[in-house]
């Protein structure tokens, strides 16, 4: 399992505008459920401030070819406009998951 994680400080004001681009219209998430579950988060701080991040159900290897088959650099460009910068951007291997 891979956990895909972006963080993000949005233009003020254009989280509506962002997060219909980033998924437009789309359930499951994009990639066709293979990541399960999915976050979209806000800073409780800064409301500008968005992580997206979600568990991908594959190898490095599966994630990049889904990556391409739902055109991952065509999202990024989609967001662009409301993105005044990507604070992170990365992929992780899954090592260990805790639960309380």
């Amino acid at each position: 399992m891979i956990c895909t994680l972006t963080a993000r400080r949005l233009s003020p004001g254009t989280y509506e505008q962002f997060r219909e681009a980033w998924a437009p219209d789309e359930d499951p998430p994009p990639g066709g459920g293979r990541w399960d579950p999915v976050y979209v988060c806000r800073d409780v701080r800064d409301e500008d401030v968005v992580l997206t991040f979600g568990m991908f159900q594959g190898t490095e290897e599966e994630l990049r070819a889904a990556q391409r088959d739902v055109d991952h650099d065509a999202q990024v460009q989609a967001v662009a406009p409301f993105v005044r910068e990507v604070l992170f951007d990365g992929a992780f291997e899954v090592v260990e998951e805790l639960r309380g």
